[in-house]
């Protein structure tokens, strides 16, 4: 298997920027390697950013065999109508290949999309040689086995302490969780001159290794704004350079 890479942190904080900006290297890099992007929080935003207009998501695959366990006949290899269905949720991009978690349609919880998820992963996971997953707020798919065991962990925080805490606190949880990772790493985003350097002493005194300040970009602002595709920030836009430059080298991509 592949290196992966999860991306977490709170909420708002620019998890899925991040990731799509890490893609967009990778795509405009050619380096030949396999890479699939895992969309794994219900709210799906990485594919937008990445400028995927229709995608099929593990949601839909859970609402086709909730609904075609009425419908088959009872000697339909099941098995193998997961398999097929798999392939379709594979999305084949240009560089790339995406898969989207979404949101199940009916009534109930997400364990159902966990577990398909998680099969998913164990039957594809091996195809690649990196996999970069944007991850729900918290540490909760990890809590529940669906990810694999990981090579480097993410927080993507903005420049408060505050957000620097919560950079702690799921260090803490991932111990307590028993998340199997190599490197843990710390982003901060929307980072200003004059906060820069309290940002890298208020980590350091938490134990946390910053490998990226992420400055804020008007070019990137622009793009959310108009709902625009990340995957179009033009190279010299002052987060594009800051991926490029400093946390691709640290995280030796």
């Amino acid at each position: 298997m592949g290196r992966v890479i999860a991306i977490t942190g709170k909420g708002g904080t620019g998890k899925t920027a991040l990731s799509a900006m890490l893609i967009r290297h990778l795509v405009k890099a050619g380096g030949g390697e396999r890479v699939l992007a895992i969309d794994a929080d219900p709210d799906a935003n990485l594919a937008d950013s990445l400028g995927v207009e229709e995608v099929m998501t593990v949601g839909d695959m859970r609402e086709f065999l909730q609904d075609s366990r009425l419908t088959l006949p009872p000697d339909t290899d099941k098995r193998a109508l997961l398999e097929a269905k798999i392939f379709e949720v594979l999305q084949e991009e240009d560089g790339y290949d995406l898969l989207v978690m979404g949101k199940p349609e009916g009534a109930g919880c997400y364990c159902y999309v966990n577990n398909l998820l998680k099969g998913i992963m164990e039957r594809t996971v091996d195809q690649y040689d990196l996999i970069i997953m944007d991850t729900p707020a918290g540490l909760e798919h990890f809590s529940r086995g669906v990810m694999p065991d990981l090579d480097t962990l993410i927080v993507v925080t903005d420049a408060s302490r505050r957000g620097l805490t919560t950079g702690e606190r799921i260090q803490e949880l991932a111990k307590t969780l028993n998340v199997k990772y190599k490197h843990l790493f710390l982003v901060a985003n929307k980072v200003t001159e004059i906060n820069r350097d309290k940002i890298m002493e208020n980590a350091k005194s938490l134990g946390l290794q910053v490998i990226g300040t992420i400055p804020y970009d008007e070019s990137l602002a622009k793009l959310d704004l108009t709902g625009e595709p990340l995957i179009d920030l033009p190279d010299d836009s002052l987060a594009v350079v800051e991926v490029r430059e400093r946390i691709i080298k640290e995280m030796g991509l």
